[in-house]
């Protein structure tokens, strides 16, 4: 093997990238950015960033040299626009060809935007993906300003915790009846929907958005209830898709992501992906992880399969988001969950989900340390009875050794 291709530069490439070096490969390694930065983390977009907390070189999960001292050609402001698999080729922007041995998809996801029919090319009009978001985003967070955020994931929530903390008037509408409703129980919901209206966010649920309005630049929105209401800019949170383009025109097998078996690989040997545009076996179903440690985890396997390691990925997902003071840790997946059950200890907070008796996953608010018994239940398969996760009295720690 003297050539390996990774195509899409950001925390699933890097790792990828770097796992192949610490195993001994000592072939070529290309990683191809269309970015002008090299890998950064994305986490911290709408949160530490925005706000002003962390400098544009911190965001660098390793520094630009690193990569040179490690022999690793990175090609940022790159982009791939074909492969030919028959050929085993790379076409990139300019007309330059690259052959490879193996070829890695790490192309992470794109966010859904609005329509133009309904305002969403307006100026004014903003999602948080990647860099060139944030910064474009950075000077509309002005104190006193309107903000309206669409969409009740967590990027949206996010999005208005900073703009809340800056002092920006902030309305958040979501179509569906609760905040949350696709990723977290009623619970959760219940509990980040207080946190936002305690720092005067207006929370609507059941409201979707009608159309957005403006000449050039968004002035206002009509909402699904009939309301209207003014704004000097919008934030779009209203998901993600994986960006599969390339890897279907080269013929590769995709069903809302790169479809990868135990160990990475797609339908054509040399092909293989990781991060946010992969999906993966989870109980007989194929899923997409959207996470950063699944990015790191899926893409280190990768590596070392692509060097014969022929491991099987396990995941162990874990996910968090950082709103005003509170900080949520999930482990698990809660898909499919059939009852919840929730532990209070003063200001910490976890909901534990299970399915018919078996524990799944865990929501912890500010309780860093029933997260970590929960993740560390779940890896186990161990599933104490709902009633002693519920009970105040039980020694949580205790569990672990049962």
């Amino acid at each position: 093997m003297s050539h390996i291709v990774v195509i899409g530069a950001g925390q699933a490439g890097a790792s990828l990238v770097g796992k192949l070096r610490s195993e001994g490969f000592e072939g070529e390694v290309t990683l191809l950015g269309g970015e002008a930065s090299p890998p950064y983390q994305r986490p911290a977009l709408s949160k530490a960033y925005l706000l002003g907390e962390m400098e544009r070189e911190r965001l660098f999960l390793r520094p630009r040299d690193w990569y040179e001292k490690n022999n690793i050609n990175l090609r940022t402001g790159t982009r791939a626009v074909s492969v030919d698999a028959a050929a085993q080729t790379v076409t990139i922007e300019g007309d330059e060809v690259l052959s490879y041995d193996h070829l890695a998809f790490t192309t992470g996801s794109h966010p859904r935007t609005l329509p133009a029919a309904i305002g969403g090319e307006l100026d004014g009009v903003f999602t948080v993906r990647d860099l060139a978001d944030a910064d474009a985003l950075k000077p509309e967070f002005v104190a006193g300003r309107r903000l309206l955020v669409i969409g009740g994931g967590y990027i949206g929530l996010e999005a208005a915790a900073v703009a809340a903390k800056m002092g920006l008037q902030v309305i958040l509408v979501e179509m569906a009846d609760r905040i949350l409703q696709r990723v977290a129980a009623p619970e959760t919901s219940d509990f980040f929907r207080t946190l936002h209206s305690s720092h005067n966010v207006d929370v609507r649920e059941g409201v979707g958005l009608e159309r957005l309005v403006g000449a050039d630049h968004v002035t206002g929105a009509v909402l699904s209830d009939g309301s209207e209401v003014d704004v000097d800019f919008a934030i779009v949170g209203v998901g993600i898709y994986p960006a599969t383009v390339l890897a279907e025109s080269a013929g590769v097998a995709c069903d809302n992501g790169i479809i990868t078996d135990g160990f990475g690989r797609t339908s054509d040997p040399r092909i293989w992906a990781a991060g946010d545009c992969a999906t993966l076996d989870w109980d007989g179903a194929q899923i997409r992880l959207e996470s950063v440690g699944n990015a790191i985890d899926q893409a280190e396997i990768v590596a070392q399969n692509m060097l014969g390691a022929e491991k099987v990925y396990t995941p162990k997902p874990w996910f968090w988001s950082d709103q005003y003071d509170t900080k949520l840790q999930i482990a698990g997946l809660n898909i499919g969950y059939t009852n919840v059950v929730t532990r209070e200890t003063g200001d910490a907070r976890s909901h534990w989900y299970f399915r018919d008796g078996t524990l799944i996953a865990v929501d912890a608010m500010n309780d860093p340390r029933n997260y970590m018994i929960g993740k560390r239940l779940i890896e186990a398969g161990k599933s104490p009875a709902p009633s002693v996760i519920a009970d105040p009295d039980t020694d949580m720690k205790a569990l672990l050794k049962s």
